[in-house]
């Protein structure tokens, strides 16, 4: 899904309030939390991931590669901070 500027905006100024879900530290991005975050899109259409300092990638290379496996748009990396969006049709809470 591309999301325009106006929803990428909309999107950040929601993720602004949100505290991160998950937590990527220095065993990076294992199959393990790629699994977590996409069961976390059952319940969640926005999810905030903080990267720790131990971790070895690029939090936005991690972001790319997360955004890819899960099926969902990466909003924005800013920092060590990752936001993801997945629009659940079951259970849909954003309107964009």
């Amino acid at each position: 899904m591309t999301l325009t500027s106006k929803q990428r905006a909309y999107l950040k100024g929601l993720a602004a309030n949100l505290t991160p879900l998950f937590q990527i530290g220095k065993s990076n991005l294992t199959p393990e939390v790629t699994e977590a975050v996409a069961e976390a899109f059952n319940t969640h259409e926005l999810i905030k991931i903080s990267v720790l300092k131990g971790a070895e990638d690029d939090p936005a290379v991690m972001a790319g590669m997360l955004a890819d496996r899960t099926g969902s748009t990466l909003v924005q990396v800013i920092g060590r901070k990752i936001v993801l969006y997945k629009e659940n049709k079951d259970h849909k809470k954003i309107m964009l």
